[in-house]
């Protein structure tokens, strides 16, 4: 069998698992999140030009991304954690790799399926806020909250091989919790690599520098405070790039790490 079949029928698998997970996900009443989201936009359009004359716009486009951040991470953290876990509970997972697919198909069409499920999320989202803002006269810069809304969805991709990994080697529950940690202290790094440089204690700035290295750094991915600010153009293209093409790596090399550490598990 030459390569080109072997990859064709490798994708296959990936994509029937991919598949799979996307329609359970979507049959699990995920799509009432865009009911919950239309509700707090008519809220915040309704209500916050009442408390917050002058700055209600920004007010209101900053609530709009920060509600679609957070109703996405709802997302990933209580499904994403249990996407292997709920298999080798119901003990299906020794039917999947029984059959002709390998842990490593078996993890990437996982993490693909709740991608895609994230993207048509996401999308919805947008739509419904882009629909909400025009109706409503907000005024907003189509470019950059598209921009920020795919950055969104490049940290929610990261955010589930997070999550899968937690969940390859631990409960459902301490997986969640770790989860939602990162999420944290991802969007800290930052601040925890300058505190670093004003410390005293050597010990504290060796932790500091080790925690800014190992995890992510999810400011890199988030454009929401360019919009909060009323900045009227994006970033630099490379700086955008660069930030992007860190993401992917960062997912992949947890994806890496979690297809490694499932490899050892005997069920």
């Amino acid at each position: 069998m030459d390569l080109a079949t072997t990859l064709s029928s490798s994708w296959g698998r990936i994509w029937t698992i991919a598949r799979n997970v996307f329609l359970e996900v979507i049959r699990d009443r995920i799509l009432y999140v865009v009911g919950v989201f239309g509700i707090i936009m008519v809220l915040a359009i309704t209500l916050l030009p009442e408390v917050a004359a002058g700055t209600e716009d920004k007010l209101i486009l900053d609530t709009a991304l920060a509600a679609i951040n957070i109703l996405s991470l709802f997302v990933v953290v209580f499904i994403g954690t249990g996407l292997i876990n709920k298999e080798i509970e119901k003990k299906t997972v020794l039917v999947l790799i029984a059959k002709p697919v390998s842990r490593t198909e078996f993890i990437l069409g996982k993490h693909l399926g709740l991608s895609l499920v994230m993207a048509v999320l996401i999308a919805a989202l947008t739509a419904m806020m882009l629909g909400l803002l025009s109706l409503a006269d907000v005024p907003y810069q189509l470019g950059l909250m598209l921009l920020a809304t795919f950055f969104m969805f490049l940290e929610m991709v990261l955010l589930i091989a997070a999550a899968m990994m937690f969940g390859v080697v631990t409960s459902t529950v301490l997986a969640t919790l770790m989860t939602l940690a990162i999420f944290a202290v991802g969007h800290e790094t930052r601040n925890i690599l300058a505190l670093d440089k004003i410390a005293e204690s050597e010990n504290f700035r060796r932790v500091a520098e080790g925690l800014f290295l190992v995890l992510p750094d999810l400011e890199r991915l988030n454009l929401k405070n360019e919009i909060a600010h009323g900045f009227v153009a994006p970033p630099s293209g490379g700086g955008l790039l660069e930030n992007a093409t860190y993401g992917l790596i960062y997912t992949a090399l947890l994806l890496t790490v979690t297809v490694s550490v499932f490899e050892r598990r005997q069920f």
